[in-house]
């Protein structure tokens, strides 16, 4: 991981939420790895949901778009529901213009 980009995890009390934050830029250099790590902390888990915090996000790209899409996929093949959680306004708006927000319990753009 590098240290522009760096992932927190924490496990919640009702056994069930497995919580991620993400800081830093997210873009092409770094979304291999992010993805593979939220990948595999999702299907090594026994919870049920992986929420990610995004709120520190500062910029994320197309292709750290598509890696999160893959995390999201990934995770449903072992029975773990993702979702995004307070996400910075570049990354809301990422996730509106690319007709992503849906998938990720966001609210549509406008």
């Amino acid at each position: 991981m590098s240290a522009s980009t760096v992932i927190t995890y924490e496990t919640s009390d009702d056994g069930v939420t497995l919580r991620a934050a993400l800081s830093g830029e997210l873009d092409l250099a770094y979304a291999d790895d992010v993805r593979d790590d939220l990948t595999a902390a999702a299907q090594a888990s026994t919870y049920r949901l992986l929420r990610i915090d995004v709120s520190d996000v500062t910029m994320i790209d197309s292709y750290a778009l598509g890696a999160l899409v893959s995390v999201r996929n990934a995770a449903a093949g072992a029975g773990v529901a993702v979702t995004l959680v307070n996400p910075s306004p570049p990354v809301l708006k990422a996730i509106q213009v690319t007709g992503l927000a849906e998938i990720f319990g966001l609210p549509p753009l406008d």
